[in-house]
């Protein structure tokens, strides 16, 4: 079983456990311990650490999880009805390679199990393995980075933080249907990297722009199947990272906010936070993103792809060559819009789906502007 190349978590976490107030989250959430390993069938979300940090080039190889977890299991819960467990550690394995095969393993059995995994890394070319866990659960994947780099990498450069983006794109078997960027910034990123983001018809959201307005992002962690979290896309000031200092970055508020739209979102299925610097400092703000992701978690309303469409409201644009299908839910005021089916075309959709969306782009349309999302989805689909 894959689950027994879980460490359990460390003696003097239990210890701190211990001290803290009944209604404190260490008390509520059931931890792998050297005695006990938690129930999954009972389990809702999935806490892993993955100790594995050789694709963060140069940076300190050793991570230390246990500032996260206590800051994490010091805070209170809301009102959660849905159960957590701590399912340990995945220790680094002789290779990058054998942790990439032990974070697959575990994020395909707990999908499988319908348990979402929250991993903790490490180096965030940990998603790769997150993504290559989907390969045999038979869909395509939206892959959601924030993130200020697309990590690309350089070519020839092998699988790390960098470069997995790359490794994700190429190869095979390619069960990626869009990758969206949130808060990447432009002085980071070639204009080259840029330009091939477009080609490719994926989405990119620059920090101002996610700044200005975040709840832009949310039909984009709506449409998400994993959501990968890189701590260095937030500002120093805010994070307490002052090993990298980073001057630009989203704020504390504005990750939590995203972090809870990506709890939020019905489609999300496993959500992975990584790049961080081990500090005390860094951890308190960790700690108040994954508190943030599960209160969305339990605020998720089952809508669409799990909800009939006879709780939505369906308005028609009529446009120049073809007509724009939105709908709305009459439940959360949320939008969708429908993308056809094209059946004399090699697609990679088999039937019509919905898109999310903002009223704004309903709007759009209304005024004859064709939402940029669902012109991409649809060249996506006919390629």
């Amino acid at each position: 079983m894959v689950f027994d190349f879980l460490e359990p978590v460390d003696e003097s976490l239990l210890e701190f456990i211990s001290e803290l107030p009944e209604q404190s989250l260490g008390r509520r959430v059931s931890i792998h311990t050297s005695d006990v390993f938690p129930d999954l069938d009972k389990a809702a979300i999935a806490i892993i650490g993955v100790l594995e940090n050789r694709g963060s080039l140069g940076q300190d190889e050793r991570v230390n999880l246990e500032h996260v977890r206590k800051e994490f299991y010091n805070l209170f819960p809301g009102n959660w009805h849905a159960n957590v467990i701590d399912l340990g550690d995945v220790a680094a394995g002789n290779t990058p390679e054998d942790t990439y095969y032990v974070v697959k393993t575990l994020v395909e059995e707990l999908v499988k199990q319908k348990v979402v995994p929250l991993v903790l890394g490490g180096s965030q070319d940990i998603t790769y393995a997150m993504y290559r866990g989907y390969d045999r659960l038979e869909q395509m994947v939206n892959l959601v980075s924030i993130d200020s780099k697309f990590d690309f990498g350089s070519e020839g450069e092998g699988l790390t933080a960098n470069s997995y983006l790359t490794k994700i794109i190429v190869e095979e078997p390619n069960n990626l249907f869009n990758f969206s960027n949130v808060g990447y910034q432009t002085y980071y990123n070639s204009q080259e990297e840029i330009d091939l983001i477009e080609k490719l018809y994926f989405d990119a959201y620059r920090l101002g722009e996610i700044s200005n307005n975040s709840t832009i992002a949310e039909p984009v962690f709506r449409d998400a199947d994993i959501v990968s979290v890189d701590m260095t896309a937030v500002k120093s000031s805010d994070s307490g990272n002052y090993v990298k200092f980073i001057p630009n970055g989203f704020d504390g508020k504005e990750i939590c906010i995203l972090a809870r739209y990506a709890g939020i979102s019905d489609k999300v299925t496993s959500f992975g936070v990584f790049n961080h610097n081990n500090s005390a400092q860094e951890s308190v703000l960790i700690a108040q993103v994954l508190w943030y992701f599960i209160e969305g978690f339990h605020y998720r309303s089952n809508e669409y792809p799990f909800g009939s469409k006879e709780h939505y409201l369906k308005y028609i644009v009529p446009l120049e060559d073809e007509e724009l299908v939105f709908y709305k839910s009459d439940r959360t005021d949320r939008w969708w819009i429908e993308i056809p089916y094209v059946s004399h075309v090699n697609n990679k959709l088999t039937r019509n789906t919905l898109l999310p969306c903002t009223h704004e782009d309903y709007k759009g349309a209304c005024g004859s502007e064709i939402p940029e999302r669902w012109w991409k989805a649809q060249r996506k689909n006919i390629i």
